[in-house]
């Protein structure tokens, strides 16, 4: 399966970075969609990603409505992450799709509200306490790959330990 995470004008570099370094270990690609809240030397998102930016494919897009011109939901597999979502990620069967699409939105906003609104029914989100806000962008990346991954059984990710060997 070809995982492509789509972060859609990220604002915070260390974010970024992290996340970045997610799609490096997991053979994710990383959509970038313009404006940035950073410039791409910025020595914060650098430091995140470790020396993984060279092990990374990335693809910028100059806005969202570039990157849906290009990559059309109506087409692909696409799913939208967002504490308003309607259903939980992990209820998705993933195994189904060869390429899959997840967007998450802005820190401070999210995703628009009415592209929510248009693909709602692609909406998912991570549960979590009604009396918070939500989760650091980075994990939550994090939370939906590996899940995704867990059920294609870690496809092309390393099955055993490299450091202890059992006798």
């Amino acid at each position: 399966m070809k995982l492509n995470i789509v972060m859609v004008e990220p604002e915070i570099p260390q974010n970024t970075g992290n996340i970045a370094r997610t799609c490096a270990i997991t053979g994710a690609k990383l959509h970038l969609v313009h404006p940035l809240g950073f410039v791409l030397n910025d020595k914060y998102l650098k430091r995140a990603g470790l020396d993984y930016w060279n092990k990374l494919e990335i693809e910028e897009h100059d806005s969202l409505e570039k990157f849906l011109e290009k990559y059309k939901p109506e087409e692909h597999n696409m799913f939208f992450a967002s504490t308003k979502a309607t259903h939980c990620y992990s209820d998705v069967d993933y195994t189904k799709f060869d390429e899959v699409f997840i967007l998450y939105g802005r820190e401070t906003k999210g995703l628009p509200e009415d592209l929510l609104q248009k693909y709602i029914e692609k909406t998912i989100r991570i549960p979590m306490r009604n009396t918070l806000r939500s989760l650091n962008l980075s994990n939550s990346v994090a939370i939906i790959t590996y899940e995704i991954l867990r059920q294609v059984n870690f496809y092309g990710l390393e099955e055993t330990s490299k450091y202890f060997q059992k006798n």
